[in-house]
């Protein structure tokens, strides 16, 4: 995946005159890379798109014009992207009530070891994960994967943890999505 460069950003108030149109663009990328799996997992894949609006925005709403900040948030987010035939995404556990929220992040600390996308053929790969997002026993409830797919598109994401055994497949926008980010499109 093609990382954000500093000269496809513009200072905050340029963006703010363009944003609309943008913003609808970035939106409907993210969109066609975002899967739900379950009641709780929500995969949000990012490409040079989404990430360059991404940071675009934390420019707009933190105001940031020194050139030191704006390079940390081009690394920072660019971060998330995978490299060639891999595929970078968040996955966000979302549980609202709070109390079950801190259970199930306890429970499921060996989550992100037992993620996958799943081939075409069966194959089912698994993430490379940041392990700054587990501690104290228990798991963030976001977390940064990274999907070595060799250049092949998923069909379907899920996880086969103890207690946690779910999968969706994924829809021919989905898959499109992917396999033209996986092309470098």
């Amino acid at each position: 995946m093609t990382p954000v460069r500093r000269s496809e950003l513009v200072d905050f108030q340029t963006y703010e005159d363009g944003r609309t149109e943008f913003r609808r663009e970035a939106m409907a990328a993210k969109a066609a890379r975002r899967v739900h799996v379950g009641e709780h997992l929500t995969f949000l894949f990012e490409n040079t798109l989404t990430i360059r609006y991404q940071i675009q925005e934390m420019m707009r709403a933190e105001r940031i014009v020194r050139e030191r900040d704006i390079q940390h948030e081009l690394e920072t987010y660019n971060a998330v992207l995978g490299g060639p035939g891999e595929l970078g995404c968040t996955l966000l556990i979302e549980i609202d009530d709070l109390a079950e929220r801190a259970e199930r992040l306890k429970e499921w600390y060996e989550l992100p070891a037992h993620l996958y996308a799943r081939a075409e053929d069966g194959t089912k790969v698994r993430p490379a994960f940041d392990e700054d997002q587990r501690g104290d026993g228990r798991l963030s409830s976001v977390q940064y994967l990274k999907f070595s797919m060799q250049g092949r598109a998923p069909v379907a994401l899920g996880a086969d943890l103890p207690g946690l055994t779910i999968e969706a497949a994924l829809n021919d926008e989905q898959r499109a999505a992917l396999a033209a980010d996986l092309a470098g499109g």
